[in-house]
């Protein structure tokens, strides 16, 4: 989820995020006995020091983390790297690339440690990997926008393709971008195997703009965001997440006292986020501890306002800010994992000539 840094990152703020916590020994990382545990994650991984740091102390391993870009260029990486990994364990793959990660083995077997607390409806058959997180995939709204312009934001699918919000959309590229996947795959659930190509085309008819990922959409391209502002963006409707406008509102110095965006609840997709132990990992042992590590209240609460994300084991607290800014979507559009892996390719393959051929 791609949320917590970039928002940082345009307002000034400095990130508790740590990009190599400790130093490996001379025996390697990843060696057996080593005392380092590698973490591989998307740009979005994020936690406090003080939650990380208790995690250290307790469990003796120092945490050593490695970026790869966007969720879906993680994956990919992993997978190309799954013989000689990275590190020992992957953090971010979602629903949408579940099943390629699996296909490919990317994942060795290991039930986490408080797998019996999480809630029932994000759990998966098997024990490759474990669910850490959700959020949904929505079109966020620039609200100062549709004010100036006296116009009601969209709040569905079938509004997006309307002659008033002509040319207001930008979405990320759904072959290299977890979000721009999400809400591919949100069409495809909404309008059916035999209608989202139809509805694609309404919407690329109606001046959809698309671009990379989510950072270049959110920051470069949407007038209501931070980063948007300061650059002067144009499109007041951008595919981002229903967590954003906390996000807005927790890192903007002065504080507004409502969100500068808004999230049209009709657009919704339920994304879920896993980890697992890597196949051929080194450190097995230190990376079940971190696995574990990641089911705990401790860091289960830590989450929502470092990676803008909601937890997902029983009884974990969920800020204030974001029952108030960012709510969970009522009725997301969802999709079986099984069905995602069926099609997901061939989707994406038509996606790509009927969007940007």
């Amino acid at each position: 989820m791609n949320n917590k840094k970039l928002f940082a990152a345009v307002v000034g703020l400095g990130l508790v995020t740590l990009s190599a916590c400790g130093s490996s020994s001379s025996s390697g990382s990843g060696s057996t006995g080593s005392k380092t545990v590698t973490l591989v994650s998307h740009d979005s991984w994020a936690v406090s020091k003080g939650v990380l740091a208790d995690f250290e102390k307790k469990s003796g391993y120092k945490v050593k983390v490695l970026e790869d870009g966007d969720a879906g260029q993680a994956v990919n990486k992993a997978i190309l790297t799954k013989d000689n990994p990275q590190g020992d364990v992957f953090f971010g793959v979602d629903n949408t690339l579940l099943s390629r990660a699996l296909d490919n083995g990317l994942f060795q077997s290991y039930e986490a440690k408080g797998a019996d607390t999480i809630q029932a409806g994000y759990r998966v058959d098997g024990d490759k990997v474990t669910p850490i997180d959700t959020g949904d995939i929505c079109v966020n709204y620039d609200k100062a926008w549709f004010s100036r312009h006296k116009l009601q934001p969209p709040t569905s699918y079938d509004d997006l393709i309307k002659p008033a919000y002509k040319n207001l959309l930008v979405t990320e590229n759904a072959s290299t971008s977890s979000p721009g996947l999400g809400f591919l795959l949100g069409s495809a659930a909404k309008y059916g195997d035999d209608g989202w190509q139809g509805y694609w085309k309404k919407l690329k008819a109606n001046g959809v703009k698309v671009v990379d990922g989510w950072e270049q959409a959110y920051n470069e391209e949407f007038s209501g965001s931070a980063g948007g502002k300061k650059a002067k963006a144009d499109r007041p409707l951008v595919v981002s997440y229903a967590s954003s406008p906390p996000a807005e509102v927790i890192y903007a110095d002065p504080k507004p006292s409502t969100a500068p965006t808004g999230v049209a609840d009709g657009t919704c997709f339920r994304q879920i986020e896993y980890a697992g132990l890597l196949s051929n990992a080194k450190n097995t042992k230190g990376g079940k501890a971190f696995l574990d590590f990641l089911l705990t209240k401790e860091f289960q609460q830590d989450m929502p306002l470092n990676m803008f994300v909601y937890p997902v084991v029983q009884g974990a607290q969920v800020p204030a800010e974001f029952t108030k800014y960012g709510p969970q979507a009522k009725d997301p559009e969802t999709m079986d994992p099984a069905k995602i892996a069926e099609h997901r390719d061939d989707w994406v393959k038509s996606w790509t000539s009927l969007v940007l051929k």
